[in-house]
């Protein structure tokens, strides 16, 4: 072999264990993504990439994905810690085909996942907005979930789990516009603050169906469930909670938040279900609060319950401390 072919021959398998040694697309700790964007882009604020899943795919565990403008950004899995914040204050939106769930969260046991300011629309063909199987945490903030079959938030891990939905809202849904139902003997506790909960069958359900144990421990505060029922009125709640023997133990706090226009107001079902009520109001519904199957609703007193058309009763005494 002679001295040129020696050279070009090293230099070659220089080249080629380079190139091995270097990932497809460096990974980053904030990512961007344009509506002009290019998933072969470096994701970078001057080379934004096009869609949230490639993003989520470049970013590091614990990231940030910033949105840069207004348009849609496909469907998405996560599968590891990470933030998705929209700081411009620009509409950014993920659009569902029929059956699909526009975000699904099958993470850690350890991670936490924060969304602000995502516009989920279901067209009425989407399955789910946000459903989450699986991780440590969850934080929803300035989104709206709507036009979905079935929820617009899907919270069903079968590990502990806490979550926090903020200034959001869930409209225009067939089934839900939140349903917290956990499977096996998982721990999940939430707050709800400033969240809005329209038009659904059932604007906020608490229900233990799939549950073997454990408990489900959620705080709503400042909140309105409003127009939450089927056509013709028959049935469906603005704020639900449900739980049978053998199932987790349920509570609700229901706290400075108001029901109206739903078939219930609120309604309570089970032995394992029990809501506790403090400066709320629940009127022009057809059934403003009821507890069935020896579920409890524990009132602090300081309740405006009035122009429903009946169950207007007062219910189970708390004593305010």
């Amino acid at each position: 072999m002679n001295t040129r072919a020696i050279c070009f021959t090293l230099l070659s398998i220089i080249a080629i264990s380079m190139a091995a040694s270097l990932p497809a697309q460096a990974q980053r700790a904030r990512v961007f993504v344009s509506v002009n964007g290019n998933d072969a882009n470096p994701c970078t604020g001057g080379s934004p990439c096009k869609t949230f899943q490639h993003a989520h795919d470049v970013v590091l565990p614990g990231g940030e994905i910033s949105v840069l403008d207004t348009g849609g950004y496909g469907t998405l899995t996560i599968i590891k810690a990470l933030s998705i914040v929209n700081p411009n204050g620009v509409e950014a939106a993920i659009a569902t085909s029929s059956g699909q769930s526009a975000i699904t969260i099958n993470a850690g046991p350890s991670d936490v996942i924060s969304l602000r300011g995502l516009t989920l629309d279901g067209t009425g063909v989407g399955q789910d907005g946000i459903v989450f199987n699986s991780g440590g945490a969850l934080e929803v903030t300035d989104c709206v979930a709507r036009g979905y079959i079935d929820s617009g938030l899907r919270i069903q891990p079968s590990a502990a789990a806490t979550f926090k939905v903020t200034n959001s809202e869930f409209n225009d849904n067939a089934t839900q516009g939140i349903v917290v139902a956990p499977n096996g003997v998982a721990q999940v506790t939430g707050v709800i603050d400033r969240a809005g909960l329209y038009n659904n069958f059932i604007g906020l359900n608490l229900v233990g169906i799939n549950s073997t144990g454990g408990t489900i421990s959620f705080t709503a505060k400042d909140s309105t469930a409003s127009n939450n029922t089927n056509n013709p009125p028959s049935n469906g709640a603005g704020f639900a909670v449900q739980a049978s023997t053998g199932q987790a133990v349920t509570h609700l706090m229901l706290v400075k938040s108001v029901a109206a226009n739903n078939f219930y107001g609120l309604f309570v079902s089970g032995v394992n279900a029990k809501a506790f009520v403090n400066d709320s109001t629940i009127t022009r519904n057809a059934n403003g609060w009821i507890a069935s199957s020896s579920g409890v609703i524990a009132t602090y007193g300081s309740n405006a319950v009035d122009d429903n058309t009946s169950n207007e009763s007062a219910e189970s005494p708390a004593t305010l401390k």
